[in-house]
């Protein structure tokens, strides 16, 4: 049985930090400076050649991604607030600014600039997205906490060694 989850440790940038990333046109990894690398927990060799969307975020709205590849493919900058997801399955918050790279007119890769959001922006923007998620249908964050026989009980009728996935819990919901 696991006794902690990763997903609500939060990795803070430092204020002074940037993160750096460029993609090909088609989302995927072709440079990552050693800050990204070092906040997302992986290897700057683990992600190149990686889809950026590996740090895409369960509480991340699909609309927030949707409205970010029309912006840039319309030629124009997307600025925003994302939480990503790291490596370790914690996370991290930052204020991107997505743009192409141009070359003798066309756009060859994007890049990406990433940098510190304040905590209070942070929580601000936690309501926004899961208002968002809600209302657009998607999954929608749930924390609980039980009583330890009732987790117990879950666990038998689990025969797994954990019971807060959301296809185990879905599944186990059903049987009680």
């Amino acid at each position: 049985m696991t006794d902690s989850f990763d997903m609500f440790i939060e990795t803070e940038i430092p204020q002074n930090d940037v993160i750096i990333s460029r993609t090909d046109l088609k989302g995927v990894i072709t440079y990552a400076n050693d800050t990204f690398a070092e906040i997302s927990d992986y290897t700057i060799d683990e992600l190149i050649g990686k889809p950026h969307n590996i740090l895409r975020h369960p509480d991340m709205p699909k609309s927030a991604f949707a409205d970010l590849w029309a912006t840039i493919k319309a030629g124009n900058i997307w600025q925003g607030y994302v939480k990503n997801l790291r490596k370790d399955r914690g996370y991290y918050w930052v204020y991107a600014e997505v743009s192409g790279v141009y070359k003798d007119g066309e756009v060859v890769e994007y890049k990406s600039i990433r940098s510190w959001v304040p905590k209070e922006k942070r929580r601000q923007m936690q309501k926004i997205y899961d208002k968002m998620r809600f209302e657009d249908g998607e999954n929608v964050r749930c924390v609980s906490y039980i009583p330890a026989d009732l987790y117990n009980k879950l666990l038998t009728l689990s025969d797994n060694d954990k019971v807060c996935g959301d296809t185990i819990l879905k599944e186990l919901v059903k049987k009680i």
